[in-house]
């Protein structure tokens, strides 16, 4: 009897994508998210029945692009949560690797460490683990969760030595003063497995995706963070030496 593939729900596809991971990448967004952050763009992957697809149905879009990214780039798998559907990313990552196309999970790392959750990162080329704050009370108030998984995320990469970016979203009147970036910077030092950390401004391009869905949206008078700003506490944040 065939072996039945595991299939996964998938949200949205971009062909070419140049900021989730090194080169040109093919992004692949799934659907679920076990947090509801503030500031989320993406509100539309929480929840929702997308497209299923099965490894090989999968694949097939991927490798149609390999001669656009070809061996510098690959594929970032992001969301939405990817390892809410670990299983399949790990089944995924063995098909890419055949094809000598290395993946990238960008996660929330709010999923247990599970066998499987721990087999799609230890298949990983690498990881973009969001750092959403610094504490527990920050992700209780501000992301419905907890940073728990998080740290437990980041240890494992540690442990098995899976290179790792750090990114932060910074909100105006939230998180977004030096005293702040202190603390992040606490959370990650002595960490040898990061290899960037990376500070991203909140905007306000998905707040049409919440009045279409019916969502209310928390920060709907809050303004987009000032570039120039964003520029000065990335500086800031850069003379911590937290990459070696």
């Amino acid at each position: 009897m065939a072996k039945i593939q595991p299939t996964a729900n998938i949200h949205s596809f971009e062909s070419l994508a140049t900021l989730d991971g090194k080169g040109l990448r093919y992004g692949i967004f799934f659907v679920g998210c076990p947090y509801r952050c503030v500031y989320c763009h993406n509100p539309d992957t929480w929840s929702g029945e997308g497209q299923r697809y099965t490894v090989e149905e999968l694949a097939k879009k991927v490798i149609r692009y390999k001669p656009y990214f070809g061996k510098d780039g690959g594929v970032t798998i992001s969301g939405g949560e990817v390892l809410l559907q670990s299983a399949f990313v790990a089944a995924f990552e063995k098909r890419m690797k055949k094809e000598g196309v290395g993946v990238v999970l960008d996660t929330s790392g709010g999923v247990p460490l599970t066998k499987e959750v721990k087999a799609a990162i230890e298949g990983a080329e690498a990881l973009i683990l969001d750092l959403k704050f610094w504490d527990d009370a920050g992700y209780r108030k501000y992301c419905r969760g907890g940073i728990a998984t998080v740290l437990e995320t980041l240890d494992h990469c540690e442990k098995k030595q899976v290179p790792v970016w750090i990114r932060t979203v910074l909100v105006p009147g939230i998180n977004d003063r030096e005293e702040c970036i202190d603390r992040y910077a606490e959370v990650v030092k002595g960490y040898t497995c990061i290899e960037r950390y990376q500070l991203l401004a909140f905007h306000t391009m998905g707040f049409s995706k919440y009045e279409r869905l019916g969502i209310d949206n928390p920060l709907k008078d809050t303004p987009a963070m000032d570039r120039s700003r964003l520029d000065e506490l990335q500086r800031y944040l850069d003379s911590k030496e937290i990459v070696k």
